[in-house]
């Protein structure tokens, strides 16, 4: 029986890499974003700010998929800055999409995630809820908030036979990523800086994400929800010394 998925942010970057990781495994997948791919997924055209968007988006998905077994929670933008960088009404943007637009979908796909015998949520997370980064003051309150999250959804849909499970990404070589670079004085110095904050020396890659994504909405992690999974080279555990 071939599962049926939506991710969304499925256009680009690490959500893109998601849909073709499950595609992969041999999953339908409808890929929910402002701008959607096309074949071989399911695009469909949604804001996750927008609740009368999401509902229509999510049941247009479950309609044309013929239900819903997995659900990932991918949608979300960045911001740079101290608490002193950013103006209420981003504070509100980033927060309106990283962390209730995830409330949304999610909200919207319950009643058909209850039908399946294989239900399971993953949501798109970061090294930024469990480490303090710089200037990076309003995402990661908005990524603590969604591992928080995940975990209070773990706990109130376990019963109900609905996994959920969250990936803690480090830096990811991805497009939003490359526009800070693009903009930065020196893109390859902050390229080799971002690489050195990670133990293994690289930035992660959205196909490693995906796959982590891909385990944990699949049958073979049946056994696990409330999990928060570091894909992030090390950054999260270890404590290196200096190389010499």
């Amino acid at each position: 029986m071939s599962l049926k998925a939506i991710v969304t942010g499925g256009g680009s970057g690490i959500g893109l890499a998601a849909a073709t990781a499950l595609a992969a495994k041999g999953m339908t997948v409808a890929c929910l974003d402002v701008n959607p791919p096309g074949e071989p997924f399911i695009g469909i055209k949604a804001d996750v700010t927008d609740d009368a968007q999401v509902r229509a988006a999510i049941a247009e998905a479950a309609d044309r998929l013929g239900g819903i077994d997995v659900l990932i929670n991918n949608a979300g933008i960045g911001a740079q800055g101290t608490i002193e960088d950013n103006p209420d009404e981003e504070w509100r943007k980033v927060f309106d999409v990283n962390v209730f637009g995830m409330v949304r979908v999610a909200r919207a796909a319950l009643p058909y995630l209850r039908r399946s015998e294989h239900a399971a949520i993953v949501n798109t997370c970061s090294i930024a809820a469990t480490a303090g980064l710089p200037n990076r003051a309003l995402y990661s309150a908005t990524k603590g908030a969604v591992m928080s999250l995940t975990l209070a959804m773990a706990a109130d849909h376990v019963r109900e036979g609905i996994r959920v499970n969250c990936v803690n990404p480090g830096t990811a070589d991805t497009p939003w990523v490359a526009r800070l670079l693009d903009a930065a004085d020196d893109p390859e110095a902050e390229r080799r800086a971002l690489n050195a904050r990670q133990p293994m020396g690289r930035l992660v890659s959205a196909e490693e994400v995906a796959a982590a994504i891909a385990y944990l909405a699949g049958p073979e992690a049946a056994a696990t929800t409330g999990t928060v999974l570091a894909v992030d080279g090390g950054m999260h555990g270890l404590r290196l010394r200096p190389a010499t």
